[in-house]
């Protein structure tokens, strides 16, 4: 059906130039761009995540930013669904769809397809979420008894994932590695990538100065104003986290900075590690 459509994916580690050379491509190539960062998807964070300005988005029509909640679980095969909707809208319009973002786990969903899960109430994700952060130890237990299988590969330390797999296991009474086929999805449409990889050090410099822009910005308040909700999965992340003890007295400003200074660099070191293989 779209085997003349092209879906060009950007990647690279956060800071990297990705939404400025996303724009120009979507302009170039008069089209629109679907995102796929794992914390831009919610509206009530902007600074902290680098959510593209409103002078970006007016160029290009942007999907998947701010377009679910914090108090919503969502997770890679929401996104993988949303993300293909909005593929499929583009091209309606456009020979060339444009896929950015520096989320490895939710590009991999869009080029390889994700096992076909059931879908979970969200009571139950509720009720797991509501255990792991009162004893994580029971929820591991409890998926080494139902899927030893899985309880073996999985990253113990990644929450989302083990609730993931709990979360099937009672809505099923399956194991979930029965559900995982590790078959990956052929796509009708041709795929370019381009990644962003400046050097360490220059990569470095533009980390450091971003994040002083964003405290500039208002970053603080930002995160002052969400900070009842620190307890929620989706705030778990760089940029956020680390304004929690400051609020509490426990640390000074300019250690904050330094500290989403310092997770940021560490999270492009990761980010750079997995793009090694595309």
């Amino acid at each position: 059906m779209y085997k003349s459509k092209k879906l060009l994916v950007i990647v690279g580690p956060t800071a990297s130039g990705k939404t400025n050379l996303a724009i120009n491509k979507a302009l170039e190539y008069q089209t629109e761009i679907i995102s796929a960062d794992s914390r831009q998807v919610y509206k009530e964070l902007k600074i902290g995540v680098a959510r593209p300005s409103d002078e970006e988005m007016s160029q290009v029509k942007h999907y998947l930013i701010a377009h679910t909640s914090i108090h919503t679980p969502y997770d890679v095969w929401d996104f993988e669904k949303d993300a293909n909707t909005a593929i499929t809208q583009v091209f309606e319009k456009s020979d060339t769809a444009i896929l950015v973002g520096g989320t490895g786990l939710y590009v991999n969903a869009v080029l390889y397809g994700l096992d076909n899960m059931p879908t979970v109430a969200a009571n139950i994700v509720t009720e797991l979420n509501q255990l792991w952060d009162k004893n994580s130890e029971t929820i591991l237990e409890e998926l080494f008894i139902k899927d030893p299988v899985y309880y073996n590969v999985v990253d113990k330390n990644n929450s989302r994932r083990v609730i993931r797999a709990l979360s099937v296991i009672r809505q099923t009474n399956l194991p979930f590695s029965s559900f995982r086929s590790g078959q990956k999805n052929e796509k009708s449409y041709s795929i370019e990538i381009i990644k962003l990889q400046p050097d360490r050090e220059e990569l470095y410099h533009r980390i450091n100065a971003r994040v002083e822009t964003m405290v500039k910005n208002g970053l603080e308040e930002e995160a002052y104003n969400l900070k009842e909700n620190c307890h929620l999965k989706a705030l778990d992340t760089v940029g956020y986290q680390e304004w929690w003890p400051y609020f509490e007295g426990k640390i000074s400003k300019s250690e904050v900075i330094d500290k989403i200074k310092q997770h940021s660099r560490n999270y492009a070191k990761r980010q750079v590690t997995w793009w090694r293989k595309y």
